[in-house]
């Protein structure tokens, strides 16, 4: 039987002239509340949430050859490929029935920005970014009381920091094309999910086809400030 990154190059090439989904990328630090936030996307919106790190504990949990793989990587201290988190992502895509989704902490680095769209041919519709102070997050994950290993403050300041060197460079690219919703997120969870609302209203749909027409127009990366003054135009 082959891998799962067989079976997805297969249902690829099956299926080129098909229809690309509608992709978000949700970032955010850890304890920015992101994924409580992508439960209420997929209640009110119809989206379906598909996390990377799910999906690789999943594979593993199935005994394939691949994640016998994934859990040999990860015991060995080794970062697991780019490409097989993306075949991955691009399977659970194609075997779901919807054509809205929320990909949660995906990219992590602009190496996986560049694999994602290099290997599905998609780009996002764009990302939904939950910014967040580094004190509530930690004080959020402190806090929560799952009993989870990494809720310590060393190992939590250890992921702030790869969070900013290596999930930022990511955001800014997409700032700079006009792609970036950001959610001020260190309010309570349904004022935060208020704002959220608001960046899937029909408005800000017409706002976001606005500003990537132009921004393609106008070959260059004005993007952000473009958006912002559509935004204020319309208001």
């Amino acid at each position: 039987m082959g891998s799962v990154v067989d079976a997805a190059n297969k249902e690829v090439n099956g299926t080129s002239s098909a229809k690309k989904p509608n992709v978000i990328f949700v970032l955010g630090g850890p304890g920015s509340g992101k994924g409580t936030q992508c439960a209420y996307i997929v209640e009110h919106f119809g989206y379906t949430h598909l996390s990377a790190g799910d999906l690789l504990r999943a594979e593993i949990k199935s005994g394939s050859e691949n994640g016998t793989m994934i859990q040999n990587m990860i015991k060995e201290g080794k970062i697991v490929p780019s490409e097989v988190t993306i075949k991955l992502l691009q399977k659970a895509i194609q075997e779901n029935g919807n054509d809205k989704f929320l990909i949660d902490g995906f990219p992590r680095n602009e190496e996986n920005r560049a694999a994602f769209e290099k290997v599905t041919e998609i780009e996002p519709k764009f990302v939904l970014f939950f910014d967040c102070p580094e004190e509530e997050m930690e004080r959020r994950l402190l806090g929560r009381n799952q009993g989870r290993e990494d809720d310590n403050i060393e190992t939590i300041r250890k992921r702030f920091k790869v969070f900013l060197e290596s999930s930022l460079p990511v955001i800014q690219y997409y700032e700079a094309k006009g792609k970036v919703r950001k959610i001020h997120a260190a309010k309570p969870i349904e004022d935060v999910f208020q704002e959220v609302k608001a960046v899937f209203s029909p408005e800000a749909e017409k706002i976001l086809e606005l500003t990537n027409l132009l921004t393609f127009y106008l070959g260059c990366s004005l993007g952000s400030s473009v958006s912002k003054e559509i935004s204020r135009l319309i208001d």
